[in-house]
């Protein structure tokens, strides 16, 4: 299995970093977990596309996450001619959402129908609302859901996706706490949104500080994969976003908590994800 962090951005403009997603790869079965901006330019740059995915997996409506799910939508529609309808899984609300995004494209969904022979009708989608503890599958790929803590954005949920032995943990926006720690537990790899709250700290506004109450900041997702025994910790979503000389500073907080491997990266960084006992 492979972990490619397709998007390593926030809700802030960054020319070299797209809005929050990782694309997981096990043998042939394509899943996304979450569709910040670019994510359709960063999955063709990670030998994907949405033609070839499996399921898109949401973590939470917050629209740094959510916002070119709509690209996705369109492009798997045209690029499959809705051969097959495309699996989108998320917490209540995902629903609802995707009628919305469908609702906006409908001129659009038009044209291509009126224009483009091959297409009969609009995207196909089958939306999948989570309870946490849900299980299923994506091909090969079990996958297990938690609640997760981003209030006021609620209900969130995070993933445990496990192929071949090897297991990987995505969470999403959170505070430390038990559905997090159920996710990662033993995990191979636990991907965990992180803030520099030393940094964010001293940032001026309101608004900036509100931050604070509902991500983790690198020394608590490093306590987490600690306190839960994650072989490796990899980070993502980082506030504000580090430059490659200031990554061994990141790491270096981190690992005064954390004693395993930490993965920190641009975007298209990929995580080789084995069992190791």
């Amino acid at each position: 299995m492979e972990i490619i962090l397709t998007g390593t951005g926030s809700p802030l403009p960054d020319p070299n970093r797209a809005g929050p997603s990782s694309l997981v790869k096990a043998d042939g079965t394509h899943i996304l977990v979450d569709a910040g901006r670019g994510v359709v330019m960063r999955l063709a740059a990670a030998g994907s596309d949405p033609a070839l995915l499996a399921g898109v997996l949401i973590t939470h409506l917050h629209s740094d996450h959510i916002c070119a799910l709509n690209d996705v939508i369109t492009t798997h529609w045209v690029r499959t001619r809705e051969i097959t309808p495309l699996k989108i899984f998320g917490p209540v609300g995902i629903a609802r959402f995707v009628e919305r995004q469908l609702h906006a494209l409908e001129d659009d969904i038009g044209y291509r129908v009126e224009h483009h022979d091959p297409l009969v009708r609009g995207p196909q989608v089958e939306v999948t609302e989570l309870q946490p503890g849900d299980e299923f599958r994506i091909g090969d790929v079990e996958i297990i859901t938690a609640a997760t803590q981003h209030a006021p954005v609620h209900p969130t949920i995070g993933f445990r996706l496990k192929h071949e032995g090897a297991v990987a943990a995505l969470v999403g926006d959170t505070i430390p706490c038990d559905g997090v720690d159920q996710l990662a537990a033993g995990a191979d790899v636990y991907v965990q949104t992180v803030l520099r709250k030393d940094i964010v700290e001293l940032l001026p506004g309101e608004m900036a500080q509100d931050i604070l109450e509902y991500h983790s900041g690198v020394v608590e997702a490093a306590q987490t994969a600690a306190r839960v025994g994650a072989k490796r910790l990899a980070l993502t979503h980082m506030v504000p976003a580090p430059t490659p000389e200031q990554y061994p500073e990141w790491i270096a907080l981190a690992a005064e908590h954390y004693d395993g491997e930490i993965v920190i990266g641009n975007d298209l960084t990929t995580i080789i994800v084995e069992h190791h006992n």
